[in-house]
């Protein structure tokens, strides 16, 4: 296949790039030097010239609190970015794959959120990617919505490279315990997308790696994975607290666990517990510092 890869310097995008070259698929990794997703002439330019078989949009306006001042940026990415690539898209009969949030819910359901239940974004960044859905949505024929959640890899500033830092740095670290959800590596993600547009099985897909945790019970498991895998202690105290406690410009989704009803329904694999997830990414990030 050739697949043209938006946002291919960030986090997720390195690892799709990595993993679908590896798989000897004709990639066109596109970051926001070589394809401004803004730039309507642009988007229909690279989409020509290239002739995809598949996009893979991961280009996105990720910075969740500071879209609650910069709101016109986020939508300007999130939206007309997105609908720019999908009209490329249509004009060359590809298949389209957007990579959307957990924010799109609010957050208050006691159970998990399935593909099709009712939406409500609760922050600026929530609603932008759900703009991004909805324009996929009508103006695609082909298409693939992957809702992901708590993303973190080998690329890129997150969650798991943060705690390790701050582990080694502080005596105690406050980590919120009333939001749950779950884990996801790219790399894992990476290749749920590798097997996903190879088919024709369009529609809405939740993928994260398997199982739930809060963002404490995250944390504590990241030292104990640490402590084996790089062979040194993490002092450190790590202490429950609540989301009131850290009060943040953009509101955070309490429960953002989603179900994998797609992936079960539709035949697919799913992806591996978040802790195995956590495990190998670990290990990959030591072997990383060690070459």
């Amino acid at each position: 296949m050739r697949v043209l890869v938006t946002g291919a310097g960030g986090q997720l995008g390195k690892d799709v790039v990595l993993l679908f070259e590896q798989a000897g698929h004709e990639i066109l990794p596109s970051d926001r030097v070589s394809l401004d997703i803004t730039d309507y002439e642009m988007c229909l330019e690279r989409v020509q010239e290239f002739k995809p078989d598949a996009v893979i949009h991961c280009a996105a306006y990720t910075a969740v609190d500071q879209a609650e001042t910069d709101v016109d940026a986020a939508y300007t990415v999130n939206a007309v970015g997105t609908r720019n690539m999908v009209v490329a898209t249509e004009q060359v009969k590809a298949k389209f794959c957007y990579i959307s949030t957990d924010y799109v819910f609010d957050g208050t359901a006691t159970s998990v959120y399935q593909e099709y239940d009712n939406t409500n974004p609760q922050s600026v960044y929530g609603k932008s990617k759900r703009a991004g859905e909805i324009l996929v949505q009508s103006l695609s024929s082909a298409f693939f919505i992957v809702r992901t959640s708590w993303v973190y890899g080998l690329y890129g500033h997150n969650f798991v490279k943060t705690m390790l830092k701050l582990g080694q740095e502080k005596p105690t670290l406050n980590v919120v315990n009333d939001q749950k959800g779950s884990p996801t590596y790219t790399v894992d993600l990476a290749a749920f997308l590798l097997e996903l547009v190879q088919t024709e099985k369009y529609g809405i897909y939740h993928a994260s790696n398997a199982g739930e945790c809060t963002w404490f019970e995250f944390t504590q498991a990241i030292f104990a994975e640490a402590e084996n895998i790089f062979s040194q202690t993490y002092p450190v105290r790590v202490e429950p607290c609540t989301t009131d406690e850290f009060p943040r410009p953009a509101r955070r989704p309490r429960n953002s666990v989603m179900d994998h009803l797609s992936i079960r329904t539709n035949g697919f694999q799913d992806l591996r517990p978040w802790r195995e997830g956590l495990r190998a990414f670990l290990i990959e990030l030591k072997e990383s510092q060690d070459s």
